[in-house]
């Protein structure tokens, strides 16, 4: 008797909590997708994901869509558990290009051999070749292979970076080392700013709106970024304005830990290297000795 098989079953509903452009970027940076094919998923109604899964493999996928912010169902695969053929194997399953038929390596749709996948659009030796990058050195894998569940459920070092963006998401350390940065480049400009404003007052007056409109701009950005990683909208930047209650919400920022995982803002980011543990540990020391001169001498 033939092991039971399952499919993946999504109609383009999301989880709580969730917004349609975060979840299309996460699909888009869990599988490699390209922007086009993502918002294929939602205008097709109910749609086979994968098929002819084992019940482990299919719990997999489960959990990485739905950490994704996608809202998918398992159910009995009956074409791929009554069928009389046994499954091929994740070394033998590989098409050769003499064959009369194919199945897609990333829908798993069966057809002639060609270099287009009917079903979902990929051109699919580029889709194999990206996959393979994407494969860290281990024992030969096959590129129908279901993804491992670490890679799904945690992307580690797939997010992207950006500061100049609202999107996305830094960490505690990250934050530390770019505020750090955004002060040291902010007092260059502003000595700039002072030479150019002894030499000619209207430059050195519209050099230092600039100046202080692209600083703000750029801290809002790090600060926004820093709150979608504890899972919190970016509106709540507006409490840094409030006297007292802002200089406590900024220690908050920096002391609470974001979220383990996915959230509705994208995925985790990467993990911090030396350079951002360095520059951190020096942004403490600065802004402690900041807080502590402050204090000994309000005035």
């Amino acid at each position: 008797m033939n092991e039971a098989r399952f499919k993946i079953m999504f109609d383009g509903q999301l989880m709580p909590d969730t917004t349609l452009e975060a979840v299309k970027e996460n699909l888009s940076r869990l599988f490699k997708l390209e922007q086009a094919q993502v918002n294929a998923l939602f205008c097709r109604g109910p749609i086979a994901i994968k098929r002819a899964l084992q019940e482990e493999q299919a719990d997999r996928y489960v959990q990485a869509l739905q950490a994704a912010g996608a809202r998918v169902r398992k159910e009995p695969d009956l074409a791929g558990s009554l069928s009389l053929e046994p499954i091929e194997s994740a070394q033998t399953e590989r098409v050769q290009k003499d064959s009369a038929s194919m199945q897609c390596p990333k829908c798993g749709q069966s057809q002639p051999t060609a270099a287009e996948c009917a079903g979902c659009g990929i051109i699919i030796e580029k889709y194999l070749a990206r996959q393979a990058q994407a494969t860290p050195a281990r024992e030969p894998a096959s590129p129908y292979e279901a993804p491992r569940a670490e890679r799904l459920s945690e992307p580690e070092g797939g997010a992207d970076l950006a500061i100049f963006t609202t999107n996305g998401r830094i960490g505690r350390l990250r934050y530390l080392a770019w505020s750090l940065v955004w002060l040291i480049v902010t007092v260059a400009l502003v000595f700039c700013g002072t030479l150019l404003l002894a030499v000619l007052d209207v430059l050195g007056y519209l050099a230092f709106a600039a100046i202080g409109i692209a600083a703000l701009v750029v801290a809002v950005q790090i600060g926004v970024q820093r709150l979608h990683d504890i899972g919190w909208s970016g509106w709540l930047y507006l409490i840094f304005v409030i006297p007292v209650i802002g200089n406590l919400f900024a220690l908050v920022t920096v002391i609470a830990p974001g979220s383990p995982g996915a959230n509705r803002f994208g995925p985790p980011p990467p993990p911090n290297g030396i350079g951002v543990k360095v520059t951190a540990a020096l942004a403490l020391i600065v802004f402690g000795v900041s807080l502590v001169v402050s204090l000994m001498f309000p005035d």
